[in-house]
């Protein structure tokens, strides 16, 4: 489209800027992640307890991983996960923050 020849150092943003583009599929992605995380926290289930960190027994050795409830409170922008798991329960204020945060495009 743009005939950028593959020797020429360009970033990725860069390229996508001139193209006067954005990246979507990540927008997409993120977009549904939200809502089936929103879905999942609205039910009282084993999958809730799953990502809450409720489940009994031993973590393993190492590097803990990164938590999903500490990228989406950061993609959301909201300062605790506690706060965002509150928001979960009310859906149409969980609707508005995910809209929210797609404008921004975080």
């Amino acid at each position: 489209m743009l005939k950028i020849p593959w020797t020429a150092k360009k970033t990725n943003e860069r390229v996508l800027q001139e193209a006067q583009s954005k990246r979507s599929l990540l927008d997409k992605i993120r977009k549904r992640q939200a809502t089936f995380f929103g879905h999942i926290m609205r039910q009282e289930k084993l999958e809730n307890l799953l990502i809450t960190g409720m489940m009994t027994g031993r973590r393993c050795r190492g590097r803990q991983r990164e938590k999903l409830t500490d990228g989406m409170a950061k993609w959301l922008g909201m300062g605790s996960g506690v706060a965002m798991l509150q928001k979960t329960k009310m859906r149409q204020e969980w609707r508005r923050l995910i809209a929210n945060a797609m404008e921004q495009g975080t």
